[in-house]
């Protein structure tokens, strides 16, 4: 018997690597939904589609994660990030099952230079960080069997993200600046992906309700993050170090946001892959 889920968002980064994954776990069946299968902002639709298809376990892939825009258009990132996941985790609470949250680093204050734990304290600046631990919030209030993972620096070879960025622009330009007074961890969205599979299969047997932290292992700034990628394509574009000072943008950037992964491998026996050979496999699939 196939255990089904749910899984929403599933045109974006996270959202395709779940998929093209999904035949490594074939006791699962999953249920891909956009905003064309399932409006995720409407609490009626919502309520509709949980007794239709009845899920075993939700993962919530969806989120409003353009974080500049996000300062312009605060009521549709506070639509999308917070109440939406009321919504689903309510739902998933009518029926008693699992509610697996996406959510992000941003949420601390990025002011540590020692790796984030769990439980240190959020202090989250900007729309979409503030909006992000509303969702978080919410999410623990409505139902107790939710697990929130937090996550930073998502990649893939689908979607737009830093990665496909700095490879276009390497190809472009005559150089590179990037910078380098930000600290944090990449991940890659396929490694997030097998990491989701493996709690949506194990929660239920171990209750393991809360907060986690996820991503690939090692911290470095995103000019370093930049530097390899075109390494490792064999880019000779320069790349040089600026500060953040000197590339202002609307929404501000956690400092310094390397999370501890030490609570999610006691759990789950699941350990992150170092940052650079996910970055390799990836790399791999795009052009």
């Amino acid at each position: 018997m196939k255990k089904t889920i749910l899984v929403t968002g599933a045109n974006g980064q996270l959202g395709n690597e779940i998929r093209a994954f999904a035949s490594h776990f074939p006791t699962l069946n999953i249920l891909f939904t956009s905003r064309n299968e399932l409006d995720i902002t409407d609490n009626d639709a919502v309520k509709k589609y949980f007794p239709e298809h009845e899920p075993k376990a939700v993962i919530n892939c969806a989120a409003y994660t353009a974080v500049d825009k996000a300062e312009s258009e605060p009521e549709l990132a506070q639509l999308i990030n917070a109440t939406a996941t009321g919504y689903l985790a309510d739902a998933c609470r009518l029926i008693d099952i699992p509610f697996i949250h996406i959510s992000t680093d941003f949420v601390y204050d990025g002011n540590k230079t020692i790796p984030l734990f769990e439980t240190d304290a959020t202090n989250p600046s900007g729309v979409y960080a503030k909006t992000k631990l509303e969702g978080e919030q919410l999410a623990l209030q409505k139902h107790k069997k939710t697990i929130i993972i937090r996550t930073s620096w998502v990649y893939s070879s689908f979607g737009n993200n830093f990665v496909k960025t700095m490879l276009r622009l390497g190809r472009e330009k005559p150089e590179l600046k990037v910078v380098n007074d930000q600290t944090g961890s990449p991940t890659y969205a396929r490694d997030l992906a097998e990491a989701l599979l493996k709690i949506t299969l194990l929660c239920e047997a171990l209750k393991p309700w809360g907060i986690y932290n996820f991503s690939n292992e090692g911290a470095i700034t995103w000019y370093e993050f930049a530097k390899e990628i075109l390494l490792l394509k064999g880019i000779e574009t320069p790349v040089h170090p600026i500060t953040t000072a000197q590339f202002p943008t609307p929404a501000m950037r956690p400092a310094y946001s390397a999370m501890s992964k030490e609570k999610i491998i006691k759990t789950f026996g699941i350990r992150p892959q170092p940052w650079k050979h996910s970055l390799e496999e990836c790399l791999k699939l795009i052009p």
